[in-house]
């Protein structure tokens, strides 16, 4: 079985690894503490294929350690027991260091069986994850670990890689294997950050020209081998968070561009619920009452999305969104429920006002007959004073007028009619 291009391609030294200057740069905290040789518990935070799993191998190269390799979809709870009881080995003798692959996919249980050993040192945990490790891995290990995030490979630095891969390639094969500078640029683009992918995509165009003298990819090629990856984003993973709150915060924002940019990502991805969601929240939330009218236009637009799907939902997505970001803003509704909500959580008002009540006859206990509610409309401009509050909370005010044209325009009217 031929190893992966990816693993023959493994650097040789810290400079070889591609990406990830900010962790990795010479005087950078990670590359020094790499450097020392005293290799703490790490864990690697970030997406697939930006140099996690090539970090722990070549850390494990330098380490004087016994190395083990689990991957938390496959380890079992007997596999992590194998290697404590390796630590009482002659070939434990001077500990273990461990990368543990996709570790949020342990449960709790087995992360524990892992904790005396990390903390007693005879186990130098490496672990890796694609999620939030402050959701996913148990707190004491965390505590016991320096969390390092890996981002998404600039196209410039994916170059490096694909680079590096058709040299390889071509010594392996042994003929001249000629890439154009647009079938890799497209490559280094098209795998969204993913070094992996642009090394599989890399190989699969090679492949496409074997028996060829001399293997030659074009930009045509390149596109029609290159899987689609462009967006990285995942429903059930941060990816997904992370883009539909930039998304809602670019809207919040009024930043056009932004906002159709993050619902590029969000229509690439096919996420039609996401994208219709948030900007329905968001024409309530952030401009609501300085442009009341916004909220009706906005779910007649998703009404729209939902009714003819993908591909051409986006095009009266773009237009709602487009209208939200240009709207003028008001969060005034959102503060007032949410003030008032405070004051139910905090158990105050329970007791309706008795002329607000559902009342229709008194009990021969009440000294006070009748509910004595007074009906608006029976007095001029369909107002008159009442007390609608319950007592203990009827000077809390909750609403605090916009400063936009539409609110300050109710809150004139108001003062007309309850100073006349």
């Amino acid at each position: 079985m031929q190893t992966p291009l990816a693993d023959r391609l493994r650097p040789e030294s810290l400079d070889d690894i591609v990406g990830q200057k900010e962790l990795l740069a010479p005087g950078r905290p990670l590359r020094k503490i790499i450097e020392s040789g005293s290799i703490p518990n790490l864990i690697f935070y970030g997406p697939s294929g930006v140099g996690k799993t090539t970090l722990a191998s070549y850390i494990a190269r330098i380490t004087n350690r016994r190395f083990k390799k689990l991957n938390g979809t496959t380890a079992s709870t007997a596999d992590i027991k194998e290697i404590v009881s390796s630590l009482n080995t002659f070939e434990g003798l001077n500990g273990v260091l461990l990368y543990l692959d996709e570790i949020q996919y342990l449960n709790k249980k087995q992360q524990q069986t892992l904790l005396e050993f990390i903390e007693n040192g005879s186990i130098t945990l490496i672990a890796s994850t694609t999620e939030n490790p402050y959701f996913y891995i148990y707190n004491a290990i965390l505590s016991r670990s320096t969390v390092f995030e890996f981002r998404p490979v600039e196209p410039s630095e994916v170059l490096r890689a694909v680079d590096r891969a058709i040299r390889i390639l071509s010594e392996e094969k042994g003929k001249e294997i000629v890439f154009s500078d647009a079938a890799k640029a497209h490559i280094c683009a098209a795998c969204g950050g993913d070094v992996r992918k642009s090394l599989n995509a890399v190989e699969l165009c090679v492949l496409a020209g074997e028996g060829e003298e001399t293997i030659t990819v074009d930009e045509a090629l390149a596109k029609a081998l290159t899987q689609r990856s462009g967006a990285r984003y995942d429903r059930d993973g941060d990816a997904h968070y992370d883009v539909i709150s930039a998304y809602q915060k670019s809207m919040r924002g009024s930043d056009v561009d932004a906002a159709l940019f993050y619902l590029a990502r969000l229509v690439e991805a096919d996420d039609l619920i996401s994208a219709c969601r948030r900007l329905v929240v968001c024409a309530c939330e952030d401009v609501g009452l300085a442009y009341p009218q916004i909220i009706p236009i906005v779910k007649s637009c998703v009404d729209i999305a939902m009714q003819v799907g993908f591909p051409e939902a986006r095009i009266p997505l773009a237009d709602a969104v487009i209208m939200v970001c240009l709207a003028p803003k008001s969060n005034s509704g959102v503060n007032a429920i949410s003030a008032a909500q405070a004051d139910v959580r905090a158990g105050l008002g329970q007791v309706v006002p008795r002329q607000l009540q559902n009342k229709h006859y008194d009990g021969e206990e009440r000294a006070e007959k009748g509910q004595n509610y007074l009906y608006p409309h029976s007095f001029p401009h369909h107002w008159t004073p009442q007390q609608y509050l319950p007592d203990d909370i009827r000077d809390h005010t909750y609403y605090e007028f916009g400063d936009n044209k539409t609110e300050q325009a109710y809150q004139a009217y108001w003062q007309k009619i309850k100073n006349s």
